[in-house]
């Protein structure tokens, strides 16, 4: 009888000292804590703005304050100084077309590369073409356009007509607003290229010329043949990018 129980005993120390050598032996579970560096960063509200006027991920500069009639000059004063590119390049599906800003309509020019750095011409279209008159481009009325004018600010520029240039076939110019404007202030979203020979003269006096194309006249004329609505719209939209050129 004792030695059954000796017996019993030992068989049962015996499981308890290999269940024990198992417990000792097995792998330690890996943690799975993630650490602060792996988290994914949340987007910004700057971020989602850059997007907003870009139209991609890549970070622009953007306005830290919306332009308005009121500070629109001092900023385009300060800004022209120490902004001095003068060629830009409009690419189109027909070609580019390149020109050269003058450096005599300072607000004018500093205006344009403004708005070339903020991207705000990329995806814009040429929304109104006159046949032998003018191609029209900018103001595109579309949500993407819309959301980049609404970022960067609701302003109008003073006409600059008094510093010797007209408007010569493939002048580069500023239409007036088209809200009631008595003193043709310049709608700065929009430029148009004179595609009339020799010019278009008449438009002397209202509208401020700020550059004009040194090459792609040829694009211009494509661009001006292209088929128009009753508006004067082109039936296939003419897309554009703006970049600034050396």
């Amino acid at each position: 009888m004792l030695r059954s129980k000796v017996l019993l005993f030992l068989l049962i120390l015996g499981f308890l000292v290999l269940g024990l050598s198992r417990c000792q032996s097995s792998p330690e579970k890996k943690k799975t804590n993630i650490t602060s560096q792996e988290k994914k960063e949340l987007p910004t509200v700057d971020s989602l703005r850059n997007q907003t006027l870009s139209g991609t991920k890549k970070e622009i500069p953007v306005p830290k304050f919306e332009l308005t009639d009121e500070n629109v000059i001092p900023f385009f004063f300060n800004y022209e100084k120490e902004n001095k590119e003068n060629k830009v390049r409009i690419k189109t599906e027909f070609g580019n077309i390149d020109i050269e800003l003058y450096e005599n309509t300072p607000y004018h020019r500093a205006n344009f590369i403004y708005l070339t750095k903020l991207q705000y011409f990329n995806g814009a279209t040429f929304h109104r073409v006159v046949p032998n008159f003018i191609i029209q481009g900018g103001n595109s009325d579309t949500q993407k356009i819309a959301k980049k004018r609404a970022a960067i600010g609701r302003y109008l520029l003073p006409p600059d007509t008094r510093k010797g240039h007209s408007h010569h076939r493939g002048a580069l110019s500023m239409p007036s607003s088209e809200i009631e404007n008595p003193h043709k202030l310049a709608s700065p979203y929009e430029f148009f290229i004179v595609a009339q020979q020799p010019g278009a003269y008449h438009l002397d006096g209202s509208y401020t010329v700020f550059g004009s194309v040194i090459e792609g006249l040829d694009v211009v004329d494509q661009i001006n043949q292209q088929a128009i609505d009753g508006r004067e719209a082109p039936i296939h939209n003419i897309f554009m990018e703006i970049e600034i050129i050396e």
